[in-house]
């Protein structure tokens, strides 16, 4: 057999040493961070959550690349669960331990009517919604969607309306299928590994990533090939989601609070501000000091916002200022 015979041949033994090694440390990662939670099936779909407390009900979603846990990371969860409130958190669909089923386009829109029909079965009753980066989007669609069963909304640095952004097109790339299904079986893995510290500065940005956040992430959770699948759809209908409700923005009647970082390197502060401008019942925190990751800069003032909007299903008199 001639050398240029064989290089396919090396080239497909060598993808196929990288899946199985990908899929060992998928196997691993998730021996390792075990399911914290319960599991409720909705739709067909098994979704991973924490379900804590007692009172007035908050739902947490997570943005990209984490799971639910972060919102116990960042200290928001146990401030909430101190002043009393149910804190009920999901793994969204493809993150954590959550399924994320194929054959559908888990748009924003699709995510939310998916975790309200499972906070509907978990008999959880106009809870205060709150959402970070993607998850703010998530939340934004719950509260449009479902405004007369929906105390309030906290959005916490989110992308709302379309910009050209040149990370999408990688992810795009990643989301596509068969393609897709090779690079995260094999070399997608392994570039997350270089690129997540990255990833992780520039999130934390002006700030140092905080040792609670290096201490409970996991970078082998965070690149298995199944939650991989989840990041490059979701990136990749990041712009989508931004479009969706454009239109219906003026018609939110829910008492909603947006906050962002005002150092903010992956969505600017000024996207927060254009919301607020698009929404009549709102009010709009910068953060000062602050960068994408404001849930870990200002824990203690963003549940205390929470937890207003959840006393009086209104907007409350809170300023988030960073520590």
């Amino acid at each position: 057999m001639s050398a240029a015979a064989r290089i396919p041949l090396v080239g497909a033994a060598v993808l196929g040493a990288l899946a199985v090694l990908n899929g060992l440390a998928a196997k691993r990662a998730e021996r390792r961070h075990p399911p914290q939670g319960r599991f409720v099936e909705v739709d067909g779909v098994r979704l991973h959550y924490t379900d804590r407390g007692e009172g007035p009900p908050v739902l947490l979603v997570h943005g990209n690349l984490v799971s639910g846990g972060d919102w116990d990371s960042s200290g928001v969860t146990a401030q909430l669960l101190q002043s009393g409130h149910r804190v009920i958190a999901f793994d969204r669909p493809g993150f954590g331990h959550s399924d994320r089923p194929r054959g559908k386009l888990w748009t924003s829109e699709a995510q939310a009517g998916l975790l309200f029909k499972a906070t509907g079965q978990l008999g959880v009753e106009r809870p205060v919604v709150v959402g970070h980066s993607w998850g703010a989007i998530v939340a934004l669609a719950m509260a449009l969607r479902h405004q007369a069963d929906i105390a309030g909304a906290v959005l916490v640095s989110g992308y709302y309306f379309w910009t050209l952004r040149p990370d999408v097109l990688p992810v795009t790339l990643a989301a596509i299928p068969g393609l897709g299904d090779i690079l995260r079986y094999t070399v997608s893995p392994l570039l997350g590994r270089l690129m997540l510290p990255l990833a992780k500065r520039a999130m934390f940005s002006p700030r140092e990533v905080p040792e609670r956040f290096s201490e409970t992430y996991s970078d082998g959770m965070a690149l298995r090939p199944s939650q991989l699948r989840a990041t490059a759809d979701d990136g990749a209908l990041m712009i989508p989601g931004a479009l969706e409700f454009r239109d219906e923005l003026g018609s939110l009647a829910t008492p909603t609070v947006i906050l962002a970082g005002a150092e903010d390197k992956v969505v600017f502060s000024d996207m927060a501000e254009r919301l607020h401008a698009a929404l009549p019942h709102s009010i709009l925190h910068v953060v000062r000091g602050a960068g994408h990751m404001v849930h870990y800069a200002v824990p203690r003032q963003l549940a205390a916002t929470i937890a207003a909007v959840a006393r009086s299903g209104a907007l409350p008199e809170v300023t988030a200022q960073a520590a």
